[in-house]
């Protein structure tokens, strides 16, 4: 999954969804579970600090001559964390009572440290309790009507350990992490899924456009989703759109060489029979007009054909035929013309523009080889993701070769770097065409048997 994917943007998209919803879902579900512990936690102290209030109401006498009684062991144990005290607050009978639990400590109040009380009359909070404890305290003021007529007023507070609290949020915070991570990796590799199987149809799309340039279909076929046949129609739409371009073209082309040529036939053939130097330059003129028409005719017919989507030739045809007939050709002069090409390599354009290419390479090697010409083939694999390989073609001749300087100006058109050899100068030119009309590049470069090597790069299978 590559980083500029839109596999890998929604992949990743999702994760971070899922990675920035579940902590949050983690805090907000720990909050209410600490919520609702700590209510069950005051509701229980409540009943603690109820009795004790239950337990002073009730007394007959001003002074509580015995300390109330919970009825639970943990307030007799010494700094259990479990606690209770009974504060008076002015003037009255009462005096300063705690559990036994508490020895000779004291409970900081709610009430000294600015803690509001809630429609209860109740404060909450958390204070520090001896022996570095951490208590959760429950606080209530009573007031009480004694003999004669004397008001007192009490402060009661009931503490318990509120180790109980962060045990229980803990148990809970453990169990819901690891049930989230579970979770958050569960959606990530559904995720991941999901996102392969809702993109595999344009997997489909890609692989029968492939088989569409490399001429194994001629449509984009087999059923796709709903939302991408749409797509599909369009790109078989333009596909033949495509092809009824490049036809027209060649009729353009073919009707404009007929429309061309026989008045220049006609112009030719009347200066030819007049014996004047204006008649000369005429039939001169007429000859450069007709080089240029046959030379854009020609390119303009190279460019239609190289946007032909769909067509394909084998190339070891091709080449053992323009072998033979080169072999033929040269035969007086002894030329050995040796070949390499793998049997199943497909050229992924017309025949026509194959043989162009190949033959102006051997015809030209041939034309200057002394004993030794050699024709490779291969196929080199392409890191570009729209194209899958290279054809790479290169002709050694053994031949005088070309100095650095002169290797460039003999690809220009028309340039003949010795009039001593037969040809017109544009056969290398046509392959420099021909190359950059297919997205390749033609180079001349030192042989490694003395002579001149010309390499020719192409697009290979798709």
């Amino acid at each position: 999954m590559r980083l500029n994917s839109l596999a890998f943007r929604l992949f990743a998209a999702a994760s971070v969804w899922a990675l920035v919803v579940l902590p949050v879902t983690a805090f907000v579900l720990i909050s209410v579970y600490r919520g609702a512990v700590e209510r069950g936690f005051d509701t229980r102290l409540n009943v603690y600090l109820t009795n004790l209030v239950a337990d002073i109401a009730a007394a007959k006498s001003g002074t509580a001559a015995t300390p109330p009684s919970l009825g639970d062991p943990l307030f007799t144990l010494p700094l259990s964390g479990w606690y209770w005290q009974i504060t008076p607050l002015g003037s009255g009978s009462h005096s300063l009572q705690t559990s036994d639990s508490l020895l000779d400590q004291r409970l900081v109040l709610p009430s000294r440290t600015g803690i509001e009380a809630d429609a209860n009359q109740t404060r909450r909070a958390y204070v520090a309790g001896p022996d570095r404890q951490r208590l959760r305290i429950l606080e209530r003021e009573i007031t009480l009507n004694e003999r004669g007529a004397v008001t007192t007023i009490l402060s009661i507070a009931v503490t318990g350990d509120s180790a109980e609290i962060e045990t229980t949020i803990g148990e809970f915070r453990t169990l819901l992490v690891l049930a989230l991570t579970i979770l958050g990796l569960g959606l990530v590799l559904a995720t991941y899924f999901q996102v392969r199987f809702g993109l595999r149809p344009l997997h489909a799309i890609g692989r029968g456009l492939a088989a569409i340039r490399s001429g194994d279909a001629e449509r984009l076929e087999g059923e796709l989703p709903t939302e991408i046949v749409p797509l599909q129609s369009e790109l078989n739409a333009l596909i033949q759109s495509n092809r009824a371009i490049v036809e027209r073209a060649r009729t353009h082309v073919g009707n404009l060489a007929h429309a061309l040529k026989t008045p220049l036939s006609v112009i030719t053939n009347e200066a030819a029979g007049k014996k004047s130097a204006f008649a000369s330059k005429i039939g001169e003129q007429a000859e450069l007009m007709r080089d240029q028409i046959d030379h854009h005719l020609n390119r303009a017919s190279m460019a239609a054909r190289s946007g032909v989507i769909g067509s394909q030739t084998a190339m070891m045809p091709v080449i053992e035929a323009l072998i033979r007939t080169l072999g033929r050709i040269h035969e007086e002069r002894g030329l050995t013309l040796a070949h390499s090409c793998p049997e199943d390599v497909m050229f992924p354009g017309e025949k026509h523009d194959l043989e162009e290419m190949i033959g102006n390479l051997l015809d030209n090697a041939c034309k200057w080889a002394r004993s030794e010409v050699e024709l490779s083939v291969s196929l080199r694999a392409d890191t570009d993701a729209a194209r899958t390989s290279t054809l790479v073609i290169t002709v050694d001749d053994d031949g005088p070769g070309l100095p650095k300087r002169e290797r460039l100006a003999a690809i220009k058109r028309g340039r003949r770097l010795d009039v001593t050899k037969p040809g017109s100068g544009l056969g290398l030119s046509i392959v420099s065409e021909l190359a950059h009309l297919y997205q390749g590049r033609f180079s001349l470069d030192k042989s490694a048997k003395g002579g001149l090597r010309a390499r020719l790069e192409l697009p290979g299978s798709y």
